[in-house]
């Protein structure tokens, strides 16, 4: 009786014919299981899983799916005795660790050196722990439980440094360095101090392959030219690299949202419209001279609000430091007393008017508003003094109040009139505000209200 060819077998009759009872691997083929990662299948060329074929007589490598189709390649025939290599045996005894697992593990520390980098990455391992890895590593391998071939590994006793293992130091201790958003800190690592991201990062591309030159080529002088001119093209870019670092570094550019915020200090005596026209000098400024340009012109502006004070206590006929002080006192209370004033007033249990008996109730006050202290802010001398006490009324700062108003003004000139509707619509703030900048600027007689307004 023959057997059927190779082509009439199907991939089950293949098994079933040549597939012996599985015979796991010994640790007498354990020198095959070290090349595990680098085999591939002789016929198809494909990497090898952990169960594979290894011919016993010409040593070729198959995988299962050539096997069953009873492929044949070189010297090797399909008639030749065979082994199937199995990882699943264990490697050392009194382990349930399989040679598979082992594998892993020597090359998870071979490749990252970290217990959670190898649970992570390796599927072999996930039912293990980080203890259950330490352990089996130190007992088998490094106490060499495993196998008295391993080396031996002396530790020297030092009164000053711990000894040291392979791959057991600095394996989870070690954080990684502190990076920031690349929006926020424009790529820069502070951990390096440099950047992670070179502008233009394909400049090394022009040398990389530039090889040494024979002084006896018949080209030499030519050749050399054209290498002179490839090292000073990459010069060039490279100086373009570090340029571009450099204006990042030294003009703030590295936390542009915290340089903002840090030009908002200076919004009382520059004003914020100043601040935002001085930031274009901060590309012919270093950060150090930027910063001595704003704080030379922010104690011009402590001068000025300085000398606006002594200016107010000299119209009040206050000569010394301690009048001042004196004044300053008094005019507190004084508000103070006006406040009060003005609540009992607008009280109405004190009016007359009121007929209905009421009860007194004094302990319940009104918050109101506490006038606006304006000397020395700026525009603070641009304004006339009936211009200040409204700006303390109402709470408004000198250069916003000449805003609105020009605002207004020009709104009339355009129009010949001006509505309190069109100066709410324009100026956008608390209608109370509006209100009064509006009834006084008719009163100076700067704007002119509607006939019928």
């Amino acid at each position: 009786m023959s057997l059927p060819t190779n082509t009439d077998l199907t991939e089950e009759d293949a098994a079933d014919l040549q597939f012996p009872k599985e015979v796991k691997a010994s640790p007498a083929v354990s020198s095959t299981l070290n090349n595990k990662c680098d085999n591939k299948c002789g016929n198809c060329d494909t990497d090898l899983s952990d169960r594979y074929i290894l011919c016993a007589q010409c040593q070729e490598t198959l995988c299962l799916n050539c096997f069953a189709n009873g492929a044949e390649m070189r010297n090797h025939k399909n008639d030749h005795p065979y082994k199937i290599i199995n990882h699943d045996f264990n490697l050392f005894d009194n382990t349930d660790w399989t040679a598979k697992e082992e594998l892993a593990l020597l090359n998870g520390l071979l490749n990252y050196g970290n217990w959670q980098s190898i649970l992570k990455q390796s599927t072999v391992l996930s039912h293990r722990s980080v203890d259950e890895l330490k352990q089996h590593y130190d007992h088998y391998y490094l106490e060499k439980a495993g196998s008295d071939q391993f080396p031996n590994i002396e530790l020297q006793e030092n009164v000053q440094y711990k000894p040291l293992m392979p791959y057991r130091f600095k394996t989870n201790e070690v954080p990684d360095p502190i990076r920031g958003d690349d929006n926020v800190y424009a790529g820069y690592s502070a951990a390096r101090s440099d950047f992670e991201y070179d502008y233009d990062k394909n400049a090394e591309d022009m040398v990389a392959k530039l090889d040494s030159l024979n002084p006896s080529d018949a080209d030499y002088a030519l050749l050399s030219n054209l290498q002179v001119g490839i090292l000073n093209a990459y010069r060039r870019r490279q100086g373009e690299r570090q340029r571009r670092k450099a204006v990042i570094r030294e003009h703030g550019l590295i936390m542009p949202q915290k340089t903002k915020s840090w030009l908002q200090r200076y919004y009382t005596t520059i004003t914020p419209m100043v601040c935002d026209k001085l930031t274009r000098f901060m590309q012919f400024y270093t950060g150090q001279k930027f910063v001595y340009l704003m704080e030379g012109l922010h104690r011009i502006g402590e001068l000025k609000l300085q000398t606006s004070r002594l200016i107010e206590y000299r119209r009040h006929g206050i000569c010394t430091l301690q009048e001042a002080k004196l004044y300053l006192r008094l005019k507190k209370h004084r508000e103070a007393c006006m406040k009060d004033l003005k609540r009992f007033q607008q009280a109405s249990e004190l009016s007359f008017k009121y007929k209905q008996p009421v009860s007194l109730n004094v302990g319940v006050k009104r918050r109101g508003l506490t006038p606006l202290d304006i000397v020395g802010l700026p525009g603070y001398e641009k304004i006339t003094t009936n211009e200040r006490d409204l700006c303390r009324t109402i709470r408004l700062s000198p250069d916003n109040y000449l805003d609105l108003k020009q605002i207004l003004i020009q709104e009339n000139n355009k129009l010949g009139y001006l509505k309190l509707l069109t100066a709410r619509r324009l100026l956008k703030i608390d209608v109370n505000k509006t209100r009064k900048l509006y009834d006084f600027l008719i009163s100076e007689g700067q704007i002119v209200p509607k006939v019928n307004d």
